[in-house]
């Protein structure tokens, strides 16, 4: 199946996400081993994209991008919901002179 976006074609997972966003992905998660430095100037480019008109939608373009990720493919994401404990009921101590 062929992953097209814009006229161009994906050819890996990222190349998608790149193509669907506009950005290179690694922009806004960063790179493993990255120094403070570079994070610092990653973040930087990242804040002036955001700020530029034509990227003001981004985020919403990206939640949209994640949601459909995880429509299409729950199984990558393990998720259970979690039990809540049941509270023992809570007795209210007596007040003298209140009416029960």
């Amino acid at each position: 199946m062929k992953c097209i976006v814009a006229g161009h074609r994906a050819l890996s997972p990222a190349e998608f996400a790149e193509l669907a966003l506009g950005t290179p992905v690694e922009l806004w998660l960063g790179v493993e081993g990255e120094s403070d430095e570079e994070r610092a100037a990653r973040l930087d480019a990242a804040r002036d994209i955001l700020a530029d008109p034509e990227y003001r939608g981004l985020p919403d373009d990206l939640v949209r991008l994640a949601a459909r990720v995880v429509e299409d493919h729950p199984d990558l994401f393990n998720v259970v919901p979690l039990a809540r404990p049941a509270r023992p009921a809570r007795r209210r101590p007596a007040r003298p002179g209140a009416a029960a």
